[in-house]
């Protein structure tokens, strides 16, 4: 029994040896050919480092206000007793839009008037009798203030039948209605939104340290997210004249013109202030960057030699990188004009790794 056992550990033993060593050898053998032939090539695209020419462009963002806009309200209370106007149309100055009833002021406004007229001829048979010496000094300047002060009454009904037909105070578009005919107006009431959008304010705010380089003139470039594709173009028309002391932020105000109406007041916009004068910098495609904790990287290409063979390598470098603009950063140090870097494939690479470049699909 016990031999039986021996034999069969001792044929075990001899089949899993041979497994094992066959596996061992043929892993050796794979080693040993693919070190003679070396590390296969990485693919990867690549992208010159390029000296162009930059201004010093400055981003923020902002929203756009009306250079005119206010919110009718009523000014005396009464009943609506007519509305002039549709929601959302054009208006120009001067133009009706809701009439409060008036009927107590026109009435008192001839109780007025009547008084005014007595007042009046009171005061032309004062002066008569002053200049025959039948009355007293006393008596015609009693008549001239009375007729004054008439005459201040009606001017002051008319003052309120004005304020009751209340009237558009600039050209511009209307908003939404928000009275009824018949309604009550309390004072203050709001009747609707009148908005002049022709030309719009943009207000954006830019850190202190930007101060030197803004001033009024500059040019300003805005994209709002209606029109992604279309620019509208104005100039800083006012920079506040203090630095909030919280957020240590200063207030621009920009002038954008509006022929078409495109944009509209409380619109969200993204301002670009435009540099005057244009400068060189080092610059490359955005891809290239890898991103890191100690700094950012790219991989350079350079020539070298592995295992007696020349080769493409990669070589890793950290770089100093400035403003980005239309998929591009500047680098500010690392590189030089004329170097070629990796722009795809580098979560493939390591320093000092083959690689081989194909350009024909870009990131």
């Amino acid at each position: 029994m016990k031999k039986r056992v021996i034999a069969v550990a001792l044929i075990l033993a001899v089949a899993f040896g041979g497994i094992f060593g066959w596996k061992a050898f043929a892993n050796y053998k794979m080693h040993e050919f693919m070190a003679a032939r070396g590390i296969p090539p990485v693919t990867v695209s690549t992208a010159p480092v390029k000296r162009v020419a930059w201004r010093n462009h400055i981003r923020s963002v902002g929203s756009l206000a009306a250079i005119e806009g206010v919110t009718v309200t009523a000014q005396l209370p009464g009943i609506v007793t007519a509305i002039d106007f549709h929601s959302g149309a054009p208006v120009r100055a001067g133009a009706l839009l809701v009439q409060v009833n008036d009927q107590p002021q026109l009435a008192e406004l001839a109780y007025d008037q009547a008084q005014a007229r007595l007042a009046l001829a009171n005061l032309r048979r004062a002066r008569i009798l002053y200049k025959e010496n039948a009355t007293s000094r006393a008596q015609l300047d009693s008549a001239i203030a009375a007729y004054h002060g008439a005459a201040a009454h009606v001017a002051g009904d008319w003052a309120a039948i004005h304020e009751l037909a209340l009237r558009a105070p600039f050209s511009g578009i209307l908003g939404i209605r928000q009275v009824n005919l018949g309604q009550y107006l309390a004072p203050g009431a709001p009747i609707v939104d009148l908005q002049s959008y022709r030309t719009l304010y943009a207000n954006f705010t830019l850190p202190q340290v930007e101060v030197p380089r803004v001033h009024v003139g500059q040019a300003v470039e805005l994209r709002v997210d209606a029109f992604p594709h279309h620019p509208f173009v104005g100039h800083v028309h006012a920079i506040d004249a203090t630095v909030n002391p919280v957020t240590r932020n200063i207030l621009v105000q920009a002038i954008v013109p509006n022929p078409t109406a495109a944009l509209r007041p409380g619109m969200f916009g993204r301002v670009r202030l435009i540099g005057q004068h244009a400068h060189k910098v080092l610059a490359i495609p955005a891809a290239a960057l890898t991103y890191n904790t100690y700094g950012d990287t790219v991989f350079v290409v350079r020539h070298g030699v592995i295992a007696g063979h020349p080769h493409l390598i990669a070589h890793q470098v950290v770089v100093a990188v400035g403003r980005e603009r239309h998929g591009y950063v500047a680098i500010t140090s690392g590189l030089k004009a004329g170097q070629t870097v990796v722009t795809a494939g580098q979560v493939k690479l390591r320093n000092g790794m083959p690689i081989a470049i194909n350009n024909t699909v870009q990131p």
